[in-house]
């Protein structure tokens, strides 16, 4: 009986796509890395025009004309840096958000649809960065030296409610959810989820395809809302049994190993220290700015643009952090995947679907800088490795 090889079943695997879409997938995720860069740039940019225009200024003024009003001045201040940045950064966003993804076929979307989403996301986005400002301007006014400390427990909150409300009021807006339908794909997952210890009347199936091509599926929300939700395109794409199996139960591992809680904690923690960098930059780069004189420090809403090109700057500077965090997570569900649906061939062909638009092969410090995720290739070899070390479990 010939030895299982897990070099050479990792190796067949990344054949199964042409040299030509490999090449495809590389300069996707390539040009990908350099978007995040570009993203930065315009965002800076952005904050530039919007602060030396002076328009905010403007408004703080008129809503303060009579009397101090500085709450309504933060909302003010917020809703119009908001609404200028999103008209500055339009054409940036349609190119990279949408026009690209469609020239590499990862999107059907017509135009009207994703700017009417994008319009939707915006309007979403004013209510939540108004109450996230009222709420960190309070505390900056009252806590001026400990301010950084208290908003960081404020973004830790927010991050809780919006994963908590999510599933049930903004997700709606955009797709479709319905239950996994009756049939053997259900029966499957249910019986999975009821091993896995995960709650099995919280199947979902969405129309991802109406924004994406992506073979992909999620878990998201907390508590009473989380649920697991798998996209229509991987049974477009032909996603049998074992493959179903393999990318729920990686999904169920996310969910059961309370990955939602250890990065609401991290990306807490990284508020906090973010925002203490802030509370010492915001001096230097308003004196840079010229702007010294009209704007009275980090307390003023008018300085938002200021504020908002740091914040942009330390995430960009964060991002392989954040995304360690992340691959250790899908390493993480990877083993619960394999250890409780054991479908090391169903994961592996679902994961070589996603090369379309994740390079399956990075050197080592391209995948620790910009990977999110751990690289296909990685992911399906442990995936063999698991095979050749447990056979007699494979399937069942």
């Amino acid at each position: 009986m010939l030895r299982f090889d897990p070099d050479a079943a990792t190796a067949a695997y990344m054949a199964t796509l042409s040299p030509a879409a490999h090449a495809k997938a590389i300069a996707y995720t390539q040009g990908g890395h350099w978007i995040l860069l570009w993203s930065w740039l315009v965002t800076v940019a952005a904050a530039w025009i919007i602060l030396r225009s002076g328009v905010l200024l403007r408004v703080r003024d008129r809503i303060e004309r009579t009397r101090p009003r500085r709450n309504l001045a933060v909302v003010g201040c917020v809703l119009v840096f908001l609404l200028i940045d999103w008209l500055i950064e339009l054409p940036w966003s349609i190119y990279s958000a949408w026009w690209r993804e469609g020239q590499y076929g990862l999107t059907k979307q017509a135009f009207g649809g994703w700017l009417g989403e994008a319009i939707l996301s915006l309007a979403i986005s004013a209510v939540v960065s108004a109450l996230l400002g009222l709420a960190v301007y309070a505390l900056i006014r009252r806590a001026p030296r400990w301010w950084w400390a208290w908003s960081g427990g404020v973004v830790v909150l927010m991050l809780a409610v919006l994963m908590i409300l999510g599933p049930v009021l903004i997700e709606p807006l955009f797709n479709t959810y319905t239950p996994a339908p009756p049939g053997p794909t259900r029966d499957t997952v249910v019986a999975l989820a009821k091993v896995s210890g995960v709650p099995s009347d919280k199947i979902f199936v969405y129309n991802g395809s109406k924004q994406s091509e992506r073979y992909t599926a999620n878990v998201s929300g907390l508590f009473g809302s989380a649920r697991v939700a798998m996209s229509d395109t991987m049974f477009a794409q032909g996603a049998d049994i074992a493959e179903v199996r393999g990318v729920v139960g990686h999904e169920m591992g996310h969910y059961a190993r309370g990955h939602v809680f250890w990065a609401v904690a991290v990306l807490g923690a990284l508020s906090v220290l973010c925002l203490w960098i802030v509370s010492l930059l915001f001096p230097i780069v308003l004196g840079w700015s010229g702007q010294a004189g009209r704007i009275a420090g980090v307390a003023d809403p008018a300085g938002l643009p200021i504020l908002i090109a740091i914040v942009a700057t330390l995430s960009l500077l964060a991002t392989p952090l954040t995304n360690t965090l992340t691959r250790l997570q899908e390493s993480d569900a990877d083993r619960f995947s394999l250890a409780h649906a054991h479908e090391p061939d169903g994961l592996s062909k679902a994961l070589v679907k996603t090369i379309a638009y994740r390079a399956s092969s990075p050197s080592w410090l391209e995948e620790a800088i910009f990977y999110d995720h751990p690289s296909v290739e990685r992911r399906v070899h442990r995936a063999m490795v698991w095979k050749a070390e447990h056979p007699e479990l494979v399937g069942k």
